[in-house]
Protein backbone atom coordinates (compact mmCIF):
# COMPACT_ATOMS: atom_id res chain seq x y z
CA UNK A 1 0.00 0.00 0.00
CA UNK A 2 2.77 2.24 1.03
CA UNK A 3 5.52 3.75 -1.58
CA UNK A 4 6.51 6.08 0.55
CA UNK A 5 8.19 7.52 4.32
CA UNK A 6 7.59 10.93 5.64
CA UNK A 7 10.90 11.79 8.08
CA UNK A 8 9.97 13.86 10.44
CA UNK A 9 12.84 15.79 12.63
CA UNK A 10 12.59 17.88 15.57
CA UNK A 11 15.99 19.21 16.72
CA UNK A 12 17.74 19.83 13.37
CA UNK A 13 15.05 22.00 12.29
CA UNK A 14 16.73 24.71 14.81
CA UNK A 15 20.16 24.23 13.28
CA UNK A 16 19.89 27.51 11.10
CA UNK A 17 22.68 28.09 8.49
CA UNK A 18 24.02 24.86 9.92
CA UNK A 19 20.46 22.54 9.18
CA UNK A 20 21.59 21.14 5.54
CA UNK A 21 24.68 19.82 7.53
CA UNK A 22 22.65 17.76 10.01
CA UNK A 23 19.83 17.01 7.01
CA UNK A 24 22.19 15.36 4.84
CA UNK A 25 23.97 13.45 7.74
CA UNK A 26 20.64 12.19 8.51
CA UNK A 27 19.87 11.24 4.41
CA UNK A 28 23.31 8.79 5.05
CA UNK A 29 22.27 7.11 8.20
CA UNK A 30 18.97 6.42 6.97
CA UNK A 31 20.81 4.81 3.61
CA UNK A 32 23.29 3.21 5.80
CA UNK A 33 20.58 1.01 7.80
CA UNK A 34 18.43 0.54 5.03
CA UNK A 35 21.24 -1.18 2.73
CA UNK A 36 20.49 -4.53 4.58
CA UNK A 37 16.55 -4.32 4.22
CA UNK A 38 15.25 -6.34 1.63
CA UNK A 39 13.75 -3.81 -1.35
CA UNK A 40 14.96 -0.60 -3.31
CA UNK A 41 15.15 3.11 -1.57
CA UNK A 42 15.77 6.40 -2.62
CA UNK A 43 16.17 8.72 0.35
CA UNK A 44 15.74 12.48 -0.65
CA UNK A 45 15.40 15.54 0.92
CA UNK A 46 12.81 18.52 -0.22
CA UNK A 47 11.82 21.94 1.83
CA UNK A 48 12.91 20.80 5.97
CA UNK A 49 10.73 16.87 4.89
CA UNK A 50 12.95 14.17 4.06
CA UNK A 51 11.36 11.05 2.22
CA UNK A 52 12.53 7.68 1.97
CA UNK A 53 10.55 5.81 -1.44
CA UNK A 54 10.64 2.52 -2.23
CA UNK A 55 10.29 0.26 -6.19
CA UNK A 56 9.19 -2.74 -6.13
CA UNK A 57 8.50 -5.10 -3.51
CA UNK A 58 9.89 -4.82 -0.02
CA UNK A 59 9.33 -5.36 3.85
CA UNK A 60 7.39 -3.21 5.30
CA UNK A 61 7.75 -4.38 8.87
CA UNK A 62 11.83 -4.52 8.54
CA UNK A 63 12.03 -1.25 6.78
CA UNK A 64 10.12 0.46 10.02
CA UNK A 65 12.36 -1.14 12.52
CA UNK A 66 15.31 0.17 10.65
CA UNK A 67 14.54 3.65 10.27
CA UNK A 68 13.59 3.20 14.07
CA UNK A 69 17.35 2.23 14.54
CA UNK A 70 18.62 5.52 13.27
CA UNK A 71 19.05 8.54 14.98
CA UNK A 72 17.33 12.18 14.71
CA UNK A 73 14.23 10.61 13.46
CA UNK A 74 11.28 11.69 15.33
CA UNK A 75 8.61 10.32 13.28
CA UNK A 76 7.88 7.80 10.92
CA UNK A 77 5.06 8.30 8.17
CA UNK A 78 3.81 5.56 5.86
CA UNK A 79 2.62 8.21 3.28
CA UNK A 80 0.70 8.41 0.05
CA UNK A 81 2.33 10.81 -2.23
CA UNK A 82 0.22 12.08 -5.30
CA UNK A 83 0.32 14.62 -7.29
CA UNK A 84 -2.21 18.25 -7.23
CA UNK A 85 -4.92 17.39 -10.41
CA UNK A 86 -7.50 19.29 -8.03
CA UNK A 87 -9.57 19.36 -4.95
CA UNK A 88 -11.62 16.36 -6.41
CA UNK A 89 -9.23 13.84 -6.97
CA UNK A 90 -7.88 14.87 -3.88
CA UNK A 91 -10.69 13.76 -2.03
CA UNK A 92 -10.43 10.71 -3.83
CA UNK A 93 -7.18 9.58 -2.90
CA UNK A 94 -8.20 10.42 1.07
CA UNK A 95 -10.93 8.49 0.83
CA UNK A 96 -8.91 5.90 -0.91
CA UNK A 97 -6.24 5.82 1.86
CA UNK A 98 -9.25 5.94 4.91
CA UNK A 99 -10.55 3.00 2.79
CA UNK A 100 -7.72 0.82 3.03
CA UNK A 101 -5.98 2.04 6.28
CA UNK A 102 -8.77 1.25 8.25
CA UNK A 103 -11.17 -1.50 7.58
CA UNK A 104 -13.49 -0.89 10.26
CA UNK A 105 -14.84 2.57 10.03
CA UNK A 106 -16.66 2.85 13.78
CA UNK A 107 -14.24 5.38 14.71
CA UNK A 108 -13.78 9.53 15.78
CA UNK A 109 -11.93 11.33 13.08
CA UNK A 110 -10.08 14.95 12.56
CA UNK A 111 -8.12 16.26 9.44
CA UNK A 112 -5.43 18.45 9.64
CA UNK A 113 -4.69 20.13 6.20
CA UNK A 114 -1.75 22.36 6.01
CA UNK A 115 -0.38 24.28 2.47
CA UNK A 116 3.36 24.71 2.65
CA UNK A 117 2.44 25.59 -1.12
CA UNK A 118 -0.01 28.81 0.04
CA UNK A 119 -0.89 29.66 -3.81
CA UNK A 120 -3.02 26.52 -3.68
CA UNK A 121 -6.60 27.64 -3.98
CA UNK A 122 -8.11 26.62 -1.07
CA UNK A 123 -7.39 27.95 2.79
CA UNK A 124 -6.49 25.11 5.40
CA UNK A 125 -9.22 25.74 7.22
CA UNK A 126 -11.63 25.17 3.64
CA UNK A 127 -10.05 21.78 2.97
CA UNK A 128 -10.47 20.43 6.32
CA UNK A 129 -14.40 21.30 6.05
CA UNK A 130 -14.21 19.68 2.56
CA UNK A 131 -12.65 16.29 2.62
CA UNK A 132 -14.35 15.77 6.44
CA UNK A 133 -17.64 16.03 4.24
CA UNK A 134 -15.67 13.52 1.78
CA UNK A 135 -14.71 11.18 4.76
CA UNK A 136 -18.13 11.34 6.17
CA UNK A 137 -19.96 10.60 2.98
CA UNK A 138 -17.87 7.59 1.94
CA UNK A 139 -18.26 6.29 5.72
CA UNK A 140 -21.64 7.25 7.06
CA UNK A 141 -20.54 4.92 10.25
CA UNK A 142 -17.55 7.56 11.08
CA UNK A 143 -18.14 10.87 13.08
CA UNK A 144 -15.58 14.03 13.49
CA UNK A 145 -14.31 14.84 16.59
CA UNK A 146 -11.93 17.93 16.31
CA UNK A 147 -11.10 17.23 19.98
CA UNK A 148 -10.14 14.02 20.71
CA UNK A 149 -9.89 12.06 17.63
CA UNK A 150 -9.34 8.09 16.76
CA UNK A 151 -7.85 8.74 13.78
CA UNK A 152 -5.68 11.68 12.40
CA UNK A 153 -5.91 12.09 8.95
CA UNK A 154 -2.88 14.94 7.83
CA UNK A 155 -2.94 16.74 3.90
CA UNK A 156 0.51 18.49 3.49
CA UNK A 157 0.06 20.41 0.24
CA UNK A 158 3.34 20.29 -1.31
CA UNK A 159 4.84 20.04 -4.41
CA UNK A 160 3.36 16.07 -3.87
CA UNK A 161 0.67 16.16 -1.60
CA UNK A 162 0.95 13.87 1.48
CA UNK A 163 -1.40 11.90 2.79
CA UNK A 164 -1.38 9.74 6.28
CA UNK A 165 -2.65 8.51 9.03
CA UNK A 166 -0.16 7.12 11.06
CA UNK A 167 3.05 8.62 12.81
CA UNK A 168 5.24 5.50 14.18
CA UNK A 169 7.40 6.97 17.00
CA UNK A 170 11.16 7.10 15.93
CA UNK A 171 14.18 7.15 18.64
CA UNK A 172 14.59 11.02 18.66
CA UNK A 173 18.30 12.64 19.19
CA UNK A 174 20.89 14.16 16.73
CA UNK A 175 22.04 12.48 13.67
CA UNK A 176 25.38 10.05 13.98
CA UNK A 177 28.55 11.67 12.99
CA UNK A 178 27.33 15.85 13.53
CA UNK A 179 28.65 15.95 16.95
CA UNK A 180 32.66 14.49 16.61
CA UNK A 181 34.26 11.14 18.07
CA UNK A 182 34.16 9.38 22.34
CA UNK A 183 36.12 6.78 23.81
CA UNK A 184 33.44 4.02 25.74
CA UNK A 185 35.04 2.34 28.04
CA UNK A 186 32.95 -1.25 27.29
CA UNK A 187 32.54 -3.74 30.14
CA UNK A 188 30.01 -6.66 30.26
CA UNK A 189 27.81 -5.30 32.43
CA UNK A 190 24.50 -3.42 32.28
CA UNK A 191 25.78 0.24 32.25
CA UNK A 192 28.05 0.78 30.00
CA UNK A 193 26.68 -0.36 26.62
CA UNK A 194 23.56 1.99 27.56
CA UNK A 195 26.22 4.80 28.24
CA UNK A 196 27.49 3.91 24.80
CA UNK A 197 23.93 3.95 23.02
CA UNK A 198 22.94 7.38 24.93
CA UNK A 199 25.66 9.05 23.75
CA UNK A 200 25.51 7.98 20.30
CA UNK A 201 21.79 9.18 20.16
CA UNK A 202 23.31 12.46 20.28
CA UNK A 203 24.99 12.42 17.35
CA UNK A 204 28.48 11.13 18.69
CA UNK A 205 30.41 8.16 16.49
CA UNK A 206 31.93 5.65 19.05
CA UNK A 207 34.94 3.55 19.36
CA UNK A 208 35.52 1.61 22.92
CA UNK A 209 38.45 -0.44 24.88
CA UNK A 210 37.82 -3.47 26.71
CA UNK A 211 40.25 -4.22 29.49
CA UNK A 212 40.04 -8.60 29.65
CA UNK A 213 42.33 -10.59 32.20
CA UNK A 214 42.99 -13.90 31.02
CA UNK A 215 42.81 -16.56 32.68
CA UNK A 216 40.85 -14.76 35.46
CA UNK A 217 38.30 -14.02 32.72
CA UNK A 218 37.85 -16.45 30.01
CA UNK A 219 37.19 -15.97 25.72
CA UNK A 220 33.29 -16.46 26.18
CA UNK A 221 33.22 -13.17 29.08
CA UNK A 222 35.37 -11.48 26.19
CA UNK A 223 33.04 -12.48 22.97
CA UNK A 224 30.26 -10.90 25.46
CA UNK A 225 31.50 -7.83 25.06
CA UNK A 226 31.97 -8.30 21.40
CA UNK A 227 28.10 -9.33 21.41
CA UNK A 228 27.36 -6.52 23.41
CA UNK A 229 29.09 -3.83 20.92
CA UNK A 230 27.62 -5.38 17.94
CA UNK A 231 24.21 -4.89 19.53
CA UNK A 232 25.08 -1.26 20.53
CA UNK A 233 26.74 -1.18 17.15
CA UNK A 234 23.14 -1.71 15.37
CA UNK A 235 22.16 1.80 16.73
CA UNK A 236 25.64 3.56 16.46
CA UNK A 237 27.07 2.20 13.42
CA UNK A 238 30.73 0.45 13.54
CA UNK A 239 32.62 0.39 16.69
CA UNK A 240 36.25 -0.07 16.52
CA UNK A 241 36.74 -1.92 20.02
CA UNK A 242 40.03 -2.41 21.01
CA UNK A 243 40.88 -5.47 23.49
CA UNK A 244 44.04 -4.50 26.17
CA UNK A 245 44.90 -8.05 28.15
CA UNK A 246 45.21 -5.87 31.54
CA UNK A 247 46.13 -8.64 33.48
CA UNK A 248 49.81 -8.16 34.31
CA UNK A 249 48.70 -4.92 35.39
CA UNK A 250 46.21 -5.71 38.31
CA UNK A 251 48.21 -8.56 39.60
CA UNK A 252 51.06 -5.57 39.94
CA UNK A 253 48.45 -2.96 41.62
CA UNK A 254 46.97 -6.11 43.49
CA UNK A 255 50.47 -6.76 44.76
CA UNK A 256 51.83 -3.21 45.47
CA UNK A 257 49.04 -1.19 46.56
CA UNK A 258 46.33 -1.18 50.19
CA UNK A 259 43.48 -3.58 48.98
CA UNK A 260 41.02 -1.25 49.75
CA UNK A 261 42.78 1.22 46.83
CA UNK A 262 42.17 -1.21 44.13
CA UNK A 263 39.38 -0.40 41.97
CA UNK A 264 40.43 3.20 42.10
CA UNK A 265 44.11 2.29 41.05
CA UNK A 266 42.93 0.31 38.65
CA UNK A 267 40.39 2.47 37.35
CA UNK A 268 42.89 5.52 36.85
CA UNK A 269 44.96 3.05 35.11
CA UNK A 270 42.24 1.75 32.50
CA UNK A 271 41.59 5.85 31.63
CA UNK A 272 44.88 6.05 31.00
CA UNK A 273 44.94 3.44 28.87
CA UNK A 274 42.06 4.16 27.29
CA UNK A 275 42.82 7.46 26.54
CA UNK A 276 45.85 6.92 24.63
CA UNK A 277 43.26 5.13 22.28
CA UNK A 278 40.76 7.73 22.20
CA UNK A 279 44.31 10.21 21.47
CA UNK A 280 45.13 8.25 18.46
CA UNK A 281 41.40 7.47 17.32
CA UNK A 282 40.94 11.99 17.55
CA UNK A 283 38.59 11.18 19.93
CA UNK A 284 37.18 14.35 21.75
CA UNK A 285 35.86 12.60 25.20
CA UNK A 286 35.79 9.43 26.88
CA UNK A 287 32.37 7.78 27.76
CA UNK A 288 31.55 5.25 30.41
CA UNK A 289 28.49 4.28 32.30
CA UNK A 290 29.13 5.11 35.88
CA UNK A 291 26.02 6.46 38.36
CA UNK A 292 26.65 8.53 41.18
CA UNK A 293 26.50 6.27 44.41
CA UNK A 294 25.87 3.16 42.74
CA UNK A 295 29.29 1.17 43.81
CA UNK A 296 32.09 2.06 45.83
CA UNK A 297 34.03 3.80 42.60
CA UNK A 298 30.99 5.59 41.34
CA UNK A 299 30.86 7.86 44.74
CA UNK A 300 31.81 11.79 44.00
CA UNK A 301 34.64 11.16 45.68
CA UNK A 302 36.04 8.52 43.81
CA UNK A 303 34.97 9.97 40.32
CA UNK A 304 36.69 13.04 41.40
CA UNK A 305 40.04 10.77 42.06
CA UNK A 306 39.28 9.07 38.76
CA UNK A 307 38.80 11.63 36.61
CA UNK A 308 42.48 13.56 38.33
CA UNK A 309 43.90 10.92 35.71
CA UNK A 310 42.28 12.07 32.33
CA UNK A 311 43.65 15.27 30.31
CA UNK A 312 40.15 15.00 27.58
CA UNK A 313 36.55 15.06 29.25
CA UNK A 314 34.83 12.09 31.11
CA UNK A 315 31.23 12.15 30.28
CA UNK A 316 28.80 10.04 31.87
CA UNK A 317 25.47 9.78 30.62
CA UNK A 318 24.02 7.69 33.50
CA UNK A 319 25.30 9.72 36.13
CA UNK A 320 21.75 10.63 37.03
CA UNK A 321 19.84 7.59 36.45
CA UNK A 322 18.31 4.87 38.80
CA UNK A 323 19.60 1.44 38.22
CA UNK A 324 15.79 0.03 37.43
CA UNK A 325 16.07 3.41 34.33
CA UNK A 326 18.88 2.03 33.38
CA UNK A 327 17.74 -1.51 32.92
CA UNK A 328 14.83 -0.68 31.32
CA UNK A 329 16.79 1.07 28.14
CA UNK A 330 19.12 -1.95 28.46
CA UNK A 331 16.10 -4.06 27.52
CA UNK A 332 14.86 -2.25 25.17
CA UNK A 333 18.17 -1.93 22.70
CA UNK A 334 18.68 -5.84 23.62
CA UNK A 335 21.74 -5.58 25.98
CA UNK A 336 20.02 -6.81 29.15
CA UNK A 337 20.02 -10.10 28.62
CA UNK A 338 23.90 -10.49 27.29
CA UNK A 339 25.06 -8.20 29.98
CA UNK A 340 23.33 -10.39 32.60
CA UNK A 341 24.94 -13.38 31.03
CA UNK A 342 27.58 -15.33 34.20
CA UNK A 343 31.05 -14.43 32.38
CA UNK A 344 32.98 -12.11 34.87
CA UNK A 345 34.84 -9.39 33.20
CA UNK A 346 38.29 -8.04 35.08
CA UNK A 347 36.75 -5.41 37.45
CA UNK A 348 34.46 -8.15 39.39
CA UNK A 349 37.47 -10.41 39.74
CA UNK A 350 39.86 -8.34 41.35
CA UNK A 351 36.99 -6.32 43.81
CA UNK A 352 38.40 -5.38 47.40
CA UNK A 353 36.12 -7.36 50.39
CA UNK A 354 36.41 -3.16 51.85
CA UNK A 355 36.72 -0.66 49.29
CA UNK A 356 37.25 2.82 50.05
CA UNK A 357 34.38 5.00 48.96
CA UNK A 358 35.92 8.33 50.25
CA UNK A 359 39.51 7.97 48.78
CA UNK A 360 41.88 10.63 48.78
CA UNK A 361 43.63 11.98 45.84
CA UNK A 362 46.93 12.13 48.38
CA UNK A 363 46.72 8.87 49.15
CA UNK A 364 46.23 7.37 45.91
CA UNK A 365 49.30 8.96 44.50
CA UNK A 366 51.24 8.02 47.25
CA UNK A 367 50.21 4.65 46.75
CA UNK A 368 51.13 4.24 43.38
CA UNK A 369 54.21 5.46 44.17
CA UNK A 370 55.28 2.07 44.84
CA UNK A 371 54.14 1.03 40.95
CA UNK A 372 56.55 3.67 39.58
CA UNK A 373 59.60 1.04 39.11
CA UNK A 374 57.79 -0.97 36.81
CA UNK A 375 54.07 0.32 35.73
CA UNK A 376 54.89 2.16 32.38
CA UNK A 377 56.65 -0.87 31.21
CA UNK A 378 53.75 -3.11 31.68
CA UNK A 379 51.31 -0.06 29.79
CA UNK A 380 53.26 -0.45 27.40
CA UNK A 381 53.00 -3.89 26.75
CA UNK A 382 49.40 -3.93 27.23
CA UNK A 383 48.94 -0.92 24.27
CA UNK A 384 51.67 -3.15 22.32
CA UNK A 385 49.54 -6.11 22.45
CA UNK A 386 46.15 -4.74 22.25
CA UNK A 387 43.75 -6.33 20.11
CA UNK A 388 41.66 -3.95 17.59
CA UNK A 389 38.70 -5.70 15.74
CA UNK A 390 36.09 -3.36 14.09
CA UNK A 391 32.66 -4.44 14.88
CA UNK A 392 29.55 -4.39 12.96
CA UNK A 393 25.75 -5.56 13.42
Amino acid sequence: MYKAFLIKYAEIAIKGKNRYLFEDALVRNIEYQLKNVDGNFTVRKENGRIYVETEGDYDYDETVEALQRVFGIVGICPVILVEDEGFDRLAEAVVAHVDEAYPDKHFTFKVDARRARKNYPMTSMELNAALGERILEAFPETKVDVHHPQVMVYVEIRPMINIYSTEIPGPGGMPLGTAGRAMLLLSGGIDSPVAGYMISKRGVTLEATYFHAPPYTSERAKQKVIDLAQKVAKFSGPIKLHIVNFTDIQLYIYEKCPHEELTIIMRRYMMKIAEHFANEGKCLGMITGESIGQVASQTMQSLAVTNEVCTMPVYRPLIAMDKQDIVRIAERIDTYETSILPYEDCCTIFVAKHPVTKPSLKSIKRSEQKLEEKIDELMQTAIDTTETIVVEA
